[in-house]
């Protein structure tokens, strides 16, 4: 890791943002999971999809209702969002597994994700941080949980708006645009 990576205070503010996002992702799904079932997050089942989940949900990400027909159908996820998050310095890709088999090779530890700009073909990765690893979730993937991966975006050269493209092994999705940090959430 080269020494103006993370230099004194930036390192301690990308450290808090990235604890904070991985605290706020397991309350949320701790959360989730108690008011389904009753019981304590650690105790409860995944629960079975639901049949509102049957339908798409509409993400900015994705600019077509046919892709994300297709996403959902070839690799089993839906409510994909690609969010510009640490002011800037990340670019977090996540979604929704509606098929945990289909969707098995975005989680595999062994491929290498790259996020590519399209305007200039800039192949953005997922950083190696000491003591953390790296900025993504390899568990074996659940239908219902959303997962997410951060991509280093240091130059901050991938701005909301931007069109985006998502490699990960044979995985491929296209054309997806970049949200801001603050971009409403579709109800």
């Amino acid at each position: 890791m080269s020494n103006d990576l993370m230099p004194g205070p930036k390192w301690l503010l990308l450290t808090s943002l990235l604890v904070g996002m991985l605290a706020s992702s397991a309350l949320a799904q701790s959360l989730q999971g108690q008011e389904k079932s009753g019981m304590p997050a650690s105790a409860a089942t995944p629960a079975a999809i639901p049949h509102a989940a049957a339908v798409p949900s509409i993400s900015t990400a994705v600019p077509s209702g046919h892709q994300a027909t297709m996403l959902r159908r070839y690799w089993g996820i839906d409510d994909i969002h690609v969010r510009s998050t640490a002011s800037g310095s990340l670019v977090r890709f996540s979604y929704r597994v509606v098929d945990a088999d289909k969707a098995m090779i975005l989680n595999d530890k062994k491929t290498t994700p790259y996020l590519i700009d399209e305007k200039n073909g800039l192949a953005l990765q997922i950083p190696q941080l000491e003591n953390v690893g790296q900025l993504r979730q390899v568990a074996t993937p659940q239908n219902g949980r959303e997962y997410w991966m951060a991509f280093s975006n240091k130059g901050r050269y991938v701005k909301p708006g931007d069109h985006v493209t998502v490699v990960i092994g044979r995985f491929r999705a296209q054309e997806l645009v970049v949200e801001g940090s603050s971009s409403p959430q579709p109800h």
